[in-house]
């Protein structure tokens, strides 16, 4: 398994904390910044984050921003992510079970280093349901008229 990461200044801790985290366990991972707390904007490594993710080049994606929110918004724009907004482990078993999202936002400056780890345990860790949630996945893009 291959997980991709993106940051910006507010998530650049918990970044690192949660790939060498994931290293020693015998994770690989991809790191598309921000590599520094110096202020930056987010969408300039969430956007290749998703395109990683969407080419199959990641199997699944963790974006990291203060709220989560932002970053959450940006990599949601891409036609093939299924980005959710993960604040705790019940909201990150669910995101992958009814809705096979494929990248899991965190909010930084609102979650510790140990539910961080987690929710992160739990979205690798949990496999898509399937079954009726199918129909509604096909729903989500917006169709080109």
């Amino acid at each position: 398994m291959k997980i991709g990461f993106a940051c910006d200044h507010a998530g650049y801790k918990l970044k690192n904390f949660l790939i060498e985290y994931l290293e020693k366990k015998g994770v690989e991972t991809l790191n598309f910044g921000t590599n520094s707390e110096e202020s930056c904007d987010y969408p300039d490594f969430a956007h290749p984050l998703a395109y990683s993710v969407e080419k199959g080049e990641c199997d699944l994606g963790i974006s990291i921003c203060g709220s989560g929110n932002g970053i959450n918004m940006t990599v949601n724009k891409h036609k093939g992510i299924r980005s959710a907004l993960c604040w705790n482990v019940e909201i990150s078993e669910l995101a992958r079970l009814h809705n096979d999202a494929n990248i899991c936002a965190l909010p930084a400056r609102f979650i510790s280093e140990e539910t961080a780890v987690e929710i992160v345990e739990k979205f690798l860790n949990t496999e898509f349901e399937g079954g009726r949630h199918i129909n509604r996945i096909n729903k989500i893009p917006v169709a080109n008229t």
